[in-house]
């Protein structure tokens, strides 16, 4: 008989019952290494962790598969410099939680500071999940309108803005369970408050159940605490007909007619949404241009689509004044324009959280807009507080505050693969999508780069064709002479998708021959790549 080797069998899971599934195996399994002492559970750098506490561990799993391959941080190492953390992180977003989850896999002893009942941040609650799952929904409804089966069902009724953010409601939960896990996993502590500073060390803790204040003390901080809403003095948002981007998920009644204030990301993202449940909108734009800062072909394509959806751009207009009534709202602008409307949707910028700090104790200051300056460690003036995420401005993006967050703790930590984030992929979720890497026609033109284009129309690929999305274009800029790629732009359904084949050819050093030697399945939207890079190859003489 063949004796088995101990080492060869040693961690491994006997292989399950005959009569229990792999899953139900897993958890057994789990709960037994959970039962041991902390001394005999191997964490992944094959390292003991001392025993103090015996520790169930079956709750931490995301899906019962997990207990073959969940890491357990190992229990952090106690703190030599007399404070009660190594770090302290303000705010439970997607920066927050980056930073945090990074700090405790290198192990600090870390503790996280927010007022919210639940992680997440307003990314999470009233910010990027719930407008997302709320654009899609409203597109789904348009997809039935266009549909010949369904349209003559759906072209005149109304849809309560209520009623479709059930499914927002259905994400955010699952999204925070699941973030929880991530905290509970890697032994991160959260503390429910508002924190201040007191002195360069320590913080005031205001619990928000009436628990009273406590204090914190820690090494080095992180202020993750994101923004909000800017909302000017002229305009009271007590008022049940006047909102903001974090209000306007509070609407329960049904308005005819909308006057959304502000052009930028959220104003155009809002105004798809409201067009799409049937609203008459109004888009007050102070500038000459949508969404200037994108490639002029995108910015035009999104103004005529718009248009065609019925959507009323005003350019080039300020507020002077609101009325506000019981049953509707009157802006006058300072052109002289007056525009009545059921509600108004004010989306002109947002201001960071900083306000609450007491940033005066750690030798910092806020600008105007409540932001916090960085150097490209993403350390403020206080050589020992880092600050991430909406905080410090540009880009203001969700994924972009995810990745500052885990470089700002890499440099925390002295990770040598730190960097500062600048190469930021621009999504927007209008209804069609928008996203962009790179330079735009306008920059290379200014900087005199020679280049080409070339591009692929949706309506010519045969995927679009087959679900009857034809409107949309992908841009790809690149270098007449090297064929480097420059920038790509994209334009369409499921552009925030598509942009990501582009950002990884980019980030690799490939050149335009790239795509055209790269086999694409058939059909797909991927293809656009082929097809433009064949079309700006063809303008090269």
């Amino acid at each position: 008989m063949t004796k088995t080797n101990p080492t060869e069998t040693a961690g491994k899971s006997p292989n399950p019952a005959k009569n229990e599934t792999k899953a139900e195996h897993a958890i057994k399994e789990q709960a037994k290494r959970s039962a041991l002492p902390e001394a005999e559970i191997k964490t992944p750098d094959s390292t003991n962790t001392p025993a103090h506490e015996e520790h169930d561990l079956s709750h931490l799993l995301i899906s019962p598969l997990d207990g073959q391959r969940i890491a357990i941080a190992p229990q952090k190492r106690k703190a030599r410099h007399g404070f009660e953390y190594d770090a302290v992180v303000l705010g439970a977003g997607p920066a927050g939680e980056a930073a945090a989850m990074k700090l405790a896999k290198s192990g600090l002893k870390v503790a996280v500071i927010d007022p919210r009942d639940q992680v997440g941040g307003n990314c999470a609650h009233v910010g990027t999940i719930p407008s997302k799952a709320l654009r899609q929904s409203v597109f789904n409804i348009i997809s039935m309108r266009r549909d010949p089966i369904f349209s003559s069902f759906t072209d005149n009724f109304q849809v309560p803005l209520n009623k479709v953010l059930s499914k927002a409601r259905r994400v955010i939960a699952s999204q925070v369970n699941t973030h929880k896990l991530f905290y509970e996993r890697n032994r991160v502590e959260i503390i429910q408050g508002w924190g201040r500073f007191i002195d360069k060390n320590t913080l005031e803790v205001e619990q928000v159940h009436g628990e009273g204040a406590k204090t914190v003390t820690f090494e080095k901080a992180v202020i993750a605490v994101g923004s909000r809403p800017y909302r000017p003095d002229l305009l009271d948002f007590d008022h049940p007909r006047v909102f903001d981007s974090d209000k306007i998920l509070q609407m329960d009644y049904v308005a005819r007619k909308i006057i959304i204030y502000g052009a930028g990301v959220i104003g155009c993202e809002y105004a798809s949404i409201f067009t799409g449940l049937g609203y008459v909108v109004d888009l007050i734009n102070n500038k000459e241009q949508l969404l200037s800062y994108l490639d002029d072909e995108i910015s035009d394509a999104l103004s005529h689509d718009f248009r065609q959806f019925g959507v009323r751009i005003r350019s080039n207009e300020e507020i002077e004044r609101l009325e506000t009534f019981d049953d509707c709202v009157v802006l006058h602008l300072k052109s002289g324009k007056k525009i009545k409307s059921d509600a108004i949707l004010w989306c002109n910028g947002r201001s960071g959280n900083t306000d609450g700090l007491n940033l005066e104790a750690v030798g910092l200051s806020a600008n105007s807009r409540g932001q916090l300056e960085v150097d490209q460690t993403y350390r403020t003036k206080a050589e020992h507080i880092y600050a991430v995420g909406d905080v410090i401005g540009w880009p203001s993006l969700a994924s972009a505050a995810y990745d500052q967050g885990r470089n700002a703790a890499g440099f925390m930590v002295g990770d040598k693969h730190a960097e500062f984030v600048n190469s930021v992929p621009t999504g927007i979720y209008t209804i069609p999508e928008i996203s962009s890497i790179g330079a735009t026609e306008e920059d290379l033109t200014r900087d005199q780069i020679p280049y080409e284009v070339g591009q692929a129309f949706f309506k010519h690929l045969a995927r679009s064709q087959i679900i009857g999305e034809r409107s949309g274009v992908l841009k790809i800029l690149f270098h007449r002479e090297t064929l480097q790629i420059l920038g790509i732009h994209c334009y369409g359904n499921h552009a925030s998708e598509i942009i990501h084949i582009g950002q990884a050819v980019m980030k690799c050093g490939h050149t335009l021959e790239y795509f055209i030697n790269t086999t694409f399945n058939y059909p797909t939207m991927a293809e656009a790549y082929r097809v433009a890079a064949l079309n700006g190859m063809n303008r090269i003489f």
